[in-house]
């Protein structure tokens, strides 16, 4: 079985956009952006937009999340993928149905109602709280970094502070 070559993993609720198409696949080295999430993995014309945010000659790919857990381990190692997911709670089932993620960078979750703003770009409920802290201890890094030449920001220490 192939180890994925992973190069990034990303919390953006956005999804796919300009920051992440160009600034994050570059900085990660990527050759490819999955898109892991049930919704988008089911919608063509939310497919055709998020590609336009592509930039030239980048792959893109939209698998639900069980689909991401059954083929990742058949990606290429010359796939260099950038991963992005729209919450926590993807994330931890991906990384308990064996997709092996080492680090989550934590960009964009919205405010909504129920939820605290622990950073600019990053607002949680308990559930992200809990899921952010059950993946800390499955030794998977995640941190808040907005842009790559941020400073990362350890999600825990974030979310004790807020």
């Amino acid at each position: 079985m192939n180890t994925p070559n992973i190069a990034l993993v990303r919390i953006d609720n956005r999804m796919l956009h300009g920051q992440i198409a160009i600034t994050w696949s570059h900085h990660a080295g990527g050759n490819l952006i999955l898109v892991a999430n049930d919704s988008a993995s089911e919608d063509p014309v939310r497919q055709n937009l998020m590609d336009m945010a592509a930039p030239p000659g980048m792959a893109t790919r939209y698998f639900s999340i069980q689909k991401t857990i059954d083929v990742i381990h058949k990606a290429s190692p010359a796939q260099k993928i950038v991963m992005v997911v729209e919450n926590p709670q993807d994330v931890l089932r991906m990384v308990k149905g064996g997709v092996p993620i080492k680090e989550v960078n934590v960009g964009n979750m919205h405010f909504s109602e129920g939820k605290k703003q622990i950073h600019k770009t990053v607002s949680v409920n308990q559930n992200d709280i809990d899921t952010f802290r059950e993946l800390t201890e499955l030794g998977v890094v995640c941190t808040i970094q907005r842009m790559p030449e941020e400073e990362k920001i350890e999600i825990m220490s974030a979310v004790n502070e807020g």
